[in-house]
């Protein structure tokens, strides 16, 4: 299949026989439904396994509180049912099949997500030890296999339901309304940022982050890349504070988020260049 055949990923929905306007909301409101059911499930476990001053430290302790492997599960959880109620509220609402929010180069493409994985995690973890080694490791070391398991299985879990959410069904829904790419990505991307804790300065850095995640998914015509970035910064993120060299913050301080916007731009140009040049991104699908 030629490149020019495959569908632009942000504007796929009106490709279907089916399409209509207000699907979109339909399918919000089904999934909410179906989120606040799943929530009150897992909120309920995790009631009964640690009781209420586990929930209470977790869910009004900000980012700081993410600094143990139940934390971060429980807190990875409330995210991760993003991916059965969405698939759920689209069969409900029947207006487009669950594969259409992967890609638009026909559903999920396991083999593009790990080796668009391979970079990030590489560049992820030399920026971590280089941020560690110049401003010290403020964190204290909590290794366990619990803990291990977490950030192996949970967080990309949790990093790949966010891009389902935010340039998956966010995305496709603006750009279907709109029929403006650009348009479609900066509001997915203004609203990724709100909807994270942090202060004015991480709002920032989550709003570099959504756009360049957004820009991905549309250039390569679907979330895998996108979902392999953010699985390789949230993997590296929790690989540092298991290890006692970083400390989860609501507050990030202006320096640590100018190098990391620097960081970012310069793995996205490298992600998109790569990607356009050897085509390994997935840009034309094999076998097509």
């Amino acid at each position: 299949m030629n490149n020019d055949k495959i569908s632009d990923y942000t504007t796929f929905p009106r490709t279907f026989e089916n399409y209509k306007w207000y699907k979109p909301i339909l399918v919000l409101i089904v999934s909410l439904v179906l989120i606040a059911i799943f929530e009150v499930l897992v909120v309920g476990f995790f009631y009964i396994l640690f009781g209420f001053d586990f929930l209470k430290s977790v869910l009004s302790g900000g980012y700081e509180a993410l600094s143990s492997p139940m934390a971060i599960l429980f807190a990875d959880l409330i995210i991760i049912v993003f991916i059965p109620t969405l698939y759920l509220a689209s069969r409900i609402v029947k207006d487009r099949p669950f594969s259409s929010y992967s890609s638009s180069r026909g559903g999920w493409n396991f083999k593009l997500y790990f080796k668009a994985l391979v970079i990030p995690l590489i560049m992820y973890i030399i920026y971590g030890v280089a941020d560690a080694t110049i401003n010290g490791s403020p964190g204290t070391p909590n290794f366990s296999i619990a803990f291990l398991l977490v950030i192996l299985i949970s967080v990309p879990l949790q990093s790949i339901a966010e891009e389902y959410a935010y340039r998956g069904f966010l995305m496709q829904t603006f750009g279907s309304w709109f029929k403006i790419p650009v348009l479609a990505i900066v509001i997915q991307a203004i609203l990724f940022a709100l909807s994270h804790g942090y202060n004015s300065l991480g709002l920032i850095e989550t709003l570099v982050s959504g756009l360049g995640l957004g820009f991905l998914a549309w250039k390569t015509n679907g979330i895998e890349v996108s979902s392999a970035i953010h699985s390789a910064n949230n993997f590296s993120v929790g690989l540092f504070v298991m290890l006692g060299m970083h400390a989860s913050s609501s507050s990030p301080q202006f320096w640590d988020v100018v190098s990391s916007c620097v960081f970012l731009a310069i793995l996205y140009i490298i992600m998109y260049f790569i990607g356009k040049k050897t085509n390994w991104f997935g840009e034309i699908p094999e076998n097509s």
